[in-house]
């Protein structure tokens, strides 16, 4: 147990991710003093559906609550601030405050619709061909990984949950409402993935009736009357429930929260230079890139442009891969070594990934990083196992891989895995290069999430990009960012940019190298978007 000085003041981040709940006790600069995680289920079934239950992650975002201030031996008066971030996911709460199913009508308790959720694909090109003026603030299409094609979705396939739902929250304003009783949403959730007209603070409700979802548009109350900015204190802060189930004093302030990535964007952005000149990549299971600028910048095919939807005051632009760190996991399982190499992973304690990146790194010897993409040589992997988020905003978009021989050792697993993180750097590369021919131009990328850990993506990104990529000292950003939200709440800090410079720094910086590797991945570079218009023009034969 650490031992901690009594009259310091600090505060938790809580980030519910797709696969675990997680919590991180701050103190005020911004140091990690304890962290806990716990699983949370995943449901999968047929037709894209994938669900989870509120139920079940609350009572595991209060054991991890519970056991960081255990480990951290804070007192529960020294904690003064808390805030959440949880991935964009629909929760359908009824007028009992319990969970529907929107699912199995068995399973009551699967009340969400998770974020990688397809179910509403049909649906979502239904609301993009009323070519409505708001989905100028998505980038023209919607996504069904949004929340109004899935909403919409219940209304035709489970009709009965639909009208009975008091309640249609995204898990971020669940989880401030468990924790205050507060009903606000915040303006990063409804605005990015609710169609919620931020720079206007209205829903467009001719639009609402437009898509078929008059019933909202006739009371909006279940979809969220009062929005705030993230960071805002919301009600009396802990209900005394909550705070008996988090182990806190009742009372401590609450911040209106973000969507997890976003919350990774709070944790660095701020780490480096101008906000403005950055672009935050959260690299995970799937991975979000967020451009902030001073004006709006309009660009198709990338979400936005929102506002006051990360940092307040300012506009945002969201693209990033439905699956990155996803995609690299299914790539390698296509592998006849990929066993074998787990089983020695696990034996010396790593991850595959990690195990892989030593091996290449093993692989190019003395040479410079830069030289990982000889590796990959005469391989090319467009990992779109499940769609296109940005530029393209395909949802039908899959996976292609060329080069691939049938040699089943470790070196060929190693290459497979290089070029999938190339892959992963040229959709990337697409993002930044298609924002900055509308007016979103950015200097570096400053990269957060598990796969931002490891020097080998980091190196493949900078290369395959052209970007500096910075990371920053804090190993767990997104937990930071919420944290920072939190002690804004609590009015340790004026605002949310006093917040992130006090309490995130820079550690390093990766330039992208120079003379024949740009050519190397220039060339790369077009292999790659041969073979994904070949997949676009193909993918009907």
């Amino acid at each position: 147990m650490a031992s901690l000085m009594p009259d310091k003041r600090y505060v938790i981040g809580v980030d519910v991710g797709t696969g675990s709940a997680r919590a991180g006790i701050f103190d005020l600069d911004g140091n990690l003093v304890a962290s806990a995680k716990k699983d949370i289920s995943l449901h999968r079934a047929p037709g894209g559906h994938v669900e989870q239950s509120s139920a079940e992650i609350w009572q595991a975002v209060c054991a991890t609550v519970r056991q960081a201030i255990d480990t951290a031996g804070v007192a529960a008066k020294d904690i003064v601030g808390i805030g959440f971030d949880a991935t964009c996911s629909l929760v359908v709460i009824g007028d009992d405050d319990t969970g529907l199913p929107v699912g199995d009508a068995d399973r009551p308790d699967r009340d969400i619709i998770v974020w990688m959720d397809h179910r509403a694909i049909d649906q979502a090109q239904r609301i993009n061909a009323t070519g409505h003026d708001v989905l100028r603030y998505v980038g023209g299409v919607i996504s069904p990984e949004m929340e109004m094609p899935k909403l919409l979705w219940l209304k035709e396939n489970r009709r009965a949950v639909f009208d009975a739902a008091h309640h249609f929250f995204d898990l971020t304003d669940f989880l401030t409402w468990k924790a205050t009783g507060s009903l606000a949403r915040s303006s990063c959730t409804v605005t990015c993935k609710w169609n919620y007209v931020g720079h206007e603070n209205r829903w467009d409700l001719d639009y609402l009736r437009l898509i078929g979802l008059g019933e909202l548009a006739a009371d909006i109350s279940s979809i969220g009357e009062n929005v705030v900015t993230p960071g805002a204190a919301l009600a009396n802060g802990l209900t005394q429930d909550a705070a008996d189930a988090l182990g806190l004093a009742a009372g401590t302030p609450v911040a209106a929260g973000l969507i997890d990535a976003h919350a990774g964007g709070i944790g660095t952005v701020g780490a480096i230079g101008e906000v403005t000149e950055n672009l935050a990549y959260v690299f995970g299971t799937s991975s979000c890139t967020m451009t902030t600028t001073q004006q709006p910048v309009f660009v198709p095919g990338v979400w936005g442009p929102y506002y006051s939807a990360m940092v307040p005051g300012l506009w945002l632009n969201e693209g990033g891969q439905s699956a990155a760190g996803a995609a690299i996991d299914h790539l390698l399982k296509l592998h006849p070594a990929r066993d074998d190499a787990a089983s020695a992973a696990r034996s010396k304690g790593l991850s595959l990934p990690d195990f892989l990146g030593r091996k290449a790194l093993e692989a190019i010897g003395g040479k410079p990083l830069s030289h990982l993409a000889d590796l990959a040589r005469g391989l090319h992997v467009v990992p779109e196992f499940i769609g296109n988020r940005a530029p393209y905003a395909d949802p039908q978009a899959r996976a292609i891989i060329a080069g691939l021989g049938m040699d089943d050792n470790v070196e060929s697993l190693v290459a497979l895995y290089v070029a999938g993180l190339c892959g992963l750097g040229y959709g990337l590369r697409q993002i930044v290069e298609t924002q900055a021919r509308h007016g979103a131009a950015i200097e570096r990328i400053v990269i957060s999430g598990g796969a931002g850990q490891s020097p080998v993506a980091r190196r493949i990104i900078a290369d395959t990009v052209g970007k500096p990529v910075a990371t920053v000292v804090s190993q767990e950003p997104v937990l930071l960012g919420s944290a920072i939200l939190g002690a804004v709440a609590a009015r340790c800090f004026d605002d949310i940019a006093s917040a992130m410079r006090a309490m995130s720094s820079m550690d390093s910086l990766v330039e992208p190298a120079g003379g024949d590797i740009v050519e190397r991945h220039d060339r790369r570079y077009v292999a790659f978007q041969a073979l994904q218009a070949a997949g676009r023009e193909f993918r009907n034969c």
